[in-house]
């Protein structure tokens, strides 16, 4: 390099001082000097280059060049920085930069990152939500279903508009069939609500509250019998804790989510508490045919008709047209094949179902 030779232009800072002045970064005599732009050409600082701070190269942010009197150079003209750096032995940019920049490896590092959450949602996620149910004291139930039914009255329920003899009937079948249940009747509380854009629905929060809304009690006309099989397949989803497992399994994928994008906000903490109850109003297939099959255990105990949730599906076929595999409520998927699975489960305990 010859002597004055120009390296990059910049901003000259004095040291503890917001003033900036227009410079260039030159070689001098072996020195590294910045030079004002314009007036007096004498060098602003000056030092040998071992003794100069510079700052790692990040992307596109300004290079900072620190002398040793406390003053800086800054410039945004990192590749003339680069190679002021490679002309002295050193490495042409930061580990950070290099870090940055694409390479093809990355994708391998990618398709690992999935394959990887793949395995854990198919494997390990199963085992750590069974673990999870087991170890959950009965006040995590609790606040979950305080805090839901709280959010679904503020937010999409109102107050019922049954008639008091509509809603004593079905109070004393479901007192029935609760008392059939292993936690026992004190376990269970029904709760009746308009539903609003819930619609006709009837659904469990995962500490044994029950909701059962109007249009569900106008849905099946006044069949007491059948309303209190849709309760005791509710009941059957909080005995075998499906809504638990709804939750952690959503937790579970909100901390995988996050593990491969970042921070996403209080998910987790919304699901547990805010959110927990309403993820638990859908469940997979197998959880409704136990379900299921617990409404038919609970009515026959009860002295009801077990086949009863089946003339529910019956209604949902010929009154909202649900003749094919497809939901048509969210919680309860009301196809011919649960139908037959349901009639098919009761003959199979022994009694005659009806034609």
């Amino acid at each position: 390099m010859a002597s004055d030779e120009p390296l990059c232009r910049g901003d000259w800072h004095p040291r503890s001082s917001s003033r900036s002045v227009p410079a260039r970064l030159v070689l001098k005599d072996e020195q590294i000097a910045a030079v004002a732009e314009e007036g007096e050409q004498a060098a602003l600082a000056s030092a040998a280059f071992p003794l100069l701070e510079i700052s790692a190269r990040v992307g596109s942010i300004p290079r900072r060049i620190e002398f040793p009197d406390g003053s800086l150079f800054e410039t945004a003209d990192n590749d003339a920085i680069d190679r002021l750096l490679l002309a002295r032995g050193y490495r042409r940019a930061g580990l950070v930069h290099g870090l940055e920049r694409f390479h093809p490896r990355l994708l391998l590092f990618v398709a690992a990152v999935f394959v990887l959450s793949g395995l854990v949602y198919r494997y390990a996620l199963p085992v750590l939500v069974e673990i999870a149910v087991a170890v959950t004291p009965p006040v995590v139930p609790r606040l979950m279903s305080v805090s839901t039914l709280e959010t679904l009255d503020r937010t999409v329920l109102d107050e019922t508009r049954l008639d008091e003899a509509m809603k004593r009937a079905i109070s004393e079948g479901f007192a029935r069939i609760a008392a059939q249940s292993a936690r026992g009747a004190s376990a269970y509380t029904l709760n009746f609500r308009e539903g609003g854009a819930i619609g006709a629905n009837a659904f469990a929060l995962p500490d044994g509250t029950l909701i059962i809304t109007d249009e569900l009690v106008e849905l099946a006309g006044g069949d007491t019998e059948m309303l209190v099989g849709v309760l005791a397949h509710e009941i059957g989803h909080v005995e075998l804790e499906h809504s638990l497992r709804q939750i952690y399994r959503a937790a579970g994928m909100a901390g995988l989510i996050m593990l491969i994008a970042g921070d996403v906000g209080d998910s987790v903490e919304d699901l547990l508490v805010q959110g927990g109850g309403l993820v638990a109003l859908s469940y997979s297939r197998a959880a409704e045919t136990a379900a299921d099959r617990h409404s038919v255990e609970l009515m026959e105990k009860a002295g009801y008709d077990p086949d009863a949730i089946a003339r529910f599906f019956d209604i949902l076929e010929k009154k909202l047209g649900d003749t094919s595999g497809t939901n048509i409520l969210s919680t309860h998927p009301g196809t011919p094949e649960r139908k037959k699975a349901i009639l098919d489960f009761t003959a199979s305990l022994g009694r005659q179902t009806p034609d």
